[in-house]
């Protein structure tokens, strides 16, 4: 129990973090932000808890994979503010784009017989 208050605690740090730098400087706001923390903290969470390498490996490859199809919503949002569209319209746009990117993408790689 008191592992998964410490991964909690850890998060919630980061995400604080992140939103308080870019309360002063969205430039490194999002630096930190764009630093694969999370993926950092999942692979650091699952070696202590396993050891193993192989499930670390293929996470790894699935965060790779997945990362493209993310970037739909990075591009999307701005477009879509920049536009006129207000906030949460944006939001929820962009985040469905996104969810639909992850779709394909996860076809695609079916495709190409690359499992995840």
């Amino acid at each position: 129990m008191i592992e998964n208050a410490i991964k909690v605690a850890a998060t919630a740090i980061l995400v604080v973090a992140i939103a308080e730098v870019s309360k002063r400087s969205t430039v490194f706001g999002a630096l930190i932000a764009s630093l694969p923390l999370t993926s950092l903290l999942a692979i650091i969470w699952i070696w202590f808890e396993t050891g193993d390498e192989t499930r670390i490996a293929s996470l790894s490859t699935g965060i790779f994979w997945l990362v493209i199809p993310s970037l739909v919503f990075f591009v999307a949002l701005p477009l879509l503010l920049r536009a006129g569209w207000t906030f949460w319209p944006s939001l929820a746009t962009a985040a469905g784009l996104t969810a639909a990117a992850y779709l394909i993408m996860v076809e695609i790689l079916n495709r190409f017989g690359i499992a995840l």
